[in-house]
């Protein structure tokens, strides 16, 4: 096989007597032996963007060689991004660390075992590049050390301790990264975890085909950045996903749990022949279904291996430490452990006699028609009434948190749509209820009868791609007529959980929706009501405009020359003195780029009147509602935008659950405020929550699609983020600051100007100090937000 690779190393001397074409060749042999016709693709255009960078040949060699190593480790998906990772490197150090990096690539994919977690490794090293550049060489010189004893997460700990505590010390740096100093080497210590599952892989895959007699696809997860209890054992895409280290538990060794965890995941693969269904299940009683579903499973692998029930066992009654013992659990958590051990023990007997009567039960139901997995569904439900019955029901993070660490997280066994919860994150919809959207004809929208009492609840929802004029031609069409306006796609977003320090993934869905419309004029009615207001937004106006062409002497290097200068440069000459090289001028042009979205909340609680009166009070009639307070203000505001002719849009946001936070577009930042954009505003409306992160992310998307220098989230609240699925009052809050960092690191800036006199308690620390402004008085809103606008893009 031969290559022309001048196309692709056009840096590299590539003539016949060189060595490097016979590197190249050699390497490319060995390439197309592990990679197909689109991975051989990927790396010769790899090649052409790395020699782009001018990072020296080292960089182009070491990379051709190393790369087909990397790719039989972890797949040839990891080729874009470990190229792009490389280039994202190259602003930040130079080309040897970078050439160290690369060098060091097929022994990380071979530790870390999976494409995902090196994933992560690239997007670590991209953040120490930014935190600790000098710690870099010496990390990639004692990466073989560090990653024989860690984890993706025990590393990034590590790693992020020492690049906080030597901040602004570059000795330090280099001796912590060096593996030099005591910190360094108690930090290693303290991170290193006790048993590594790229160790054992191996071993756990001959265990399980000398049981089953069948091949098993095991991958490690990396989720312990944070807590270091990893992510829980899950089977996704028919492979089991087991983290990538456990710790002795319970005196019990690492080993033998994650012999427990892959013969459980096993077990689930081959008895668990049919999903359940999570039809007008709570996610509590799916709990319960899963802790008889597990004993079920486990019970047809005893009976064909007997020796698994001590393995199991053991885990589940290993004698509790002193650790354990001071964490009190919750009495449903604790019943629940305790029918777990009477469900797995035929011999066990627990002081509640439930307990004893629901395990007697089931065994006897196993025995019987073990193959059928509603058995569990009706013991889990029966078990589920008589618990709460005599229990309190925690929160459903406390039910997730059963210490039994072998076990996995159930999602294989239930019967979702195409498992979209998965990779979507909404909550199960049976397809019955579902609402379905058809492309249709001209024709076959005629031909259908109408069904007048059909409304958002409608089963099916026709669509016509053309507009559908009356036969009487009044030169409007149905849809104009009768039409509701389509929502949007959905848009998945994660959301931040402070507990587990982690992004729940793709987990609220936003939908754009549109409001209804009213009369514009309402909108010009605004203007006349503030006069005062808006004259002294006028003034503000004239000062925000830009000042066009500005001209700045004593340069060495511009578009012009200071004639002034050159003047005094040649005497200088002529007196035998160095001159001024100062004698350019440069020329400049003010002009504002800016890109603005006006973020409203639109909640309930905004339909509330000023002063929280009710309808009793004699002046309830009177007095306005914040929402129109903020109908008000924000029509100031943009009228003034739109005199400076900055870029913007208004938009607002409800929520009702995390599955459905709606997203209102009531200005788009291609439309002109006109008659269109001012009856929406003037037809706005409030209701539901607040989902504050979501509907954040959604505007910070909006304004990264913007080509601006500056983009800025005008976000107006009365209340804090809260919604109806959240009982937890923090969770929400922690995950708005989540998207304020997030959309900080986009080049969005985010601004609050609430309405809430409590807000100092939660919205510094959701936008920062200096990010918010809260208005006491309510009614001067109108005035307060056109001045804040000037303060923040003047």
């Amino acid at each position: 096989m031969t290559i022309d690779f001048s196309d692709y190393v056009a840096c590299l001397k590539t003539d016949p007597e060189h060595p490097h074409k016979q590197a190249l060749e050699a390497s490319y042999h060995e390439a197309a032996r592990v990679m197909s016709a689109q991975g051989l693709v990927h790396y010769l255009t790899g090649m052409k963007a790395l020699c782009s960078l001018n990072k020296g040949e080292d960089l182009i060699l070491t990379y051709v060689q190393h790369l087909p190593a990397v790719v039989k480790e972890v797949g040839e998906d990891i080729t874009p991004d470990l190229v792009g990772a490389l280039m994202k490197l190259a602003s930040h150090t130079s080309g040897t660390v970078i050439t160290l990096i690369m060098a060091n690539m097929p022994l990380a994919a071979s530790r870390l075992g999976d494409a995902e977690v090196v994933r992560g490794y690239l997007n670590l090293l991209h953040q120490l590049a930014g935190k600790a550049p000098r710690g870099l060489r010496p990390m990639m010189e004692n990466m073989d050390e560090l990653l024989g004893k860690l984890t993706l997460g025990g590393l990034r700990r590590w790693a992020m301790w020492g690049a906080q505590a030597h901040a602004r010390d570059l000795d330090g740096q280099l001796a912590y990264f060096g593996l030099q100093t005591e910190p360094s080497r108690a930090v290693l210590q303290k991170e290193r975890r006790g048993t590594l599952f790229v160790d054992n892989q191996r071993k756990l895959n001959f265990y399980l085909r000398a049981l089953w007699a069948r091949a098993f696809f095991m991958r490690p997860t990396s989720g312990d950045y944070e807590s270091r209890l990893g992510l829980r054992p899950f089977i996704e895409d028919f492979q089991i996903h087991l983290p990538d280290a456990f710790d002795n538990f319970r005196g019990i060794s690492g080993i033998e749990v994650y012999r427990a965890a892959a013969a459980h995941g096993a077990a689930h693969l081959v008895y668990t022949t049919a999903p359940l269904s999570a039809e007008q299940l709570t996610p509590a009683q799916m709990r319960f279904i899963e802790l008889f579903e597990d004993a079920r499973v486990e019970s047809l692998a005893i009976r064909a291996f007997p020796g698994l029930r001590k393995l199991w066992l053991g885990i589940m009654t290993a004698p509790l430490t002193a650790k354990d013992e001071a964490v009190e659990l919750h009495p449903m958590v604790d019943l629940m452990m305790r029918v777990a051990q009477a469900l797995l023990d035929p011999d066990y007997q627990d002081a509640l006699a439930m307990i004893n009567e629901t395990a007697a039960a089931f065994h006897d139901a196993c025995a019987r028609r073990g193959e059928d997995n509603r058995i569990s569904w009706n013991a889990g439900i029966d078990f589920y009434n008589r618990a709460v019955a005599q229990y309190h029901l925690p929160n459903l993070r406390v039910l997730e948190n059963v210490p039994i660490p072998y076990r996995d997280d159930n999602r294989y066994c239930w019967a979702f749509d195409e498992n979209r919860f998965l990779s979507h994150g909404i909550d199960y919809l049976p397809a019955s209820r579902q609402q379905v959207r058809r492309q249709v004809s001209a024709m076959e929208l005629a031909n259908e009868v109408d069904v007048e009492t059909a409304g958002d609840d409608a089963q099916e929802v026709w669509v016509c791609s053309t507009e559908f004029f009356p036969y009487e031609d009044h030169g409007v069409s149905f849809n104009a007529l009768e039409g509701k306006e389509p929502v949007s796609e959905p848009f998945y977003y994660h959301e931040w959980d402070y507990h587990a320090q982690l992004y729940r993934p793709d987990w609220v869905t936003v939908i754009e929706r549109r409001q209804g419309r009213a009369d514009p004029q309402l909108m010009d009615d605004i203007l006349t009501k503030y006069k005062p207001v808006a004259s002294r937004i006028r003034h503000l106006i004239d000062a925000l405009q830009p000042q066009g062409i500005v001209r700045r002497r004593g340069y060495e290097e511009g578009e012009e020359l200071d004639l002034s200068a050159a003047v005094r440069a040649m005497i200088d000459i002529r007196r035998g003195v160095m001159p001024d090289p100062r004698i350019n001028i440069r020329i400049s042009r003010h002009v504002r780029d800016l890109a603005l979205v006006v973020l409203m909340d639109l909640s309930e609680s905004t339909n509330a009147k000023i002063g929280g009166l009710d309808q009793s009070d004699p002046t309830y009639a009177h007095t306005p509602s914040i929402l129109s307070l903020t109908r008000e203000a924000t029509g100031l505001l943009a009228w003034a935008i739109d005199s400076i002719g900055d870029t913007f849009a208004v938009h607002g946001f409800a929520s009702d659950g995390r599955h459905d936070v709606q997203y209102f577009r009531f200005k788009d930042f291609d439309q002109p405020y006109d008659d269109g954009p001012k009856s929406r505003m003037a037809g706005m409306k409030g209701g539901l929550s607040t989902r504050m992160g979501a509907a954040l992310r959604h505007a910070g998307w909006h304004l990264t699609r913007q080509s601006a220098s500056k983009r800025l989230v005008l976000v107006i609240t009365d209340g804090e983020p809260a919604d109806i699925d959240e009982r937890d009052p923090q969770t929400l809050r922690h995950d708005a600051k989540k998207a304020v960092e997030d959309l900080r690191m986009q080049g969005v800036h985010t601004y609050c100007l609430t309405l809430d006199p409590q807000a100092d308690r939660y919205v510094a620390r959701i936008f920062g100090e200096n990010n918010y402004s809260i208005v006491d008085q309510v009614e001067r809103l109108p005035e307060r937000l056109p001045a804040v606008f000037a303060a923040l893009t003047g």
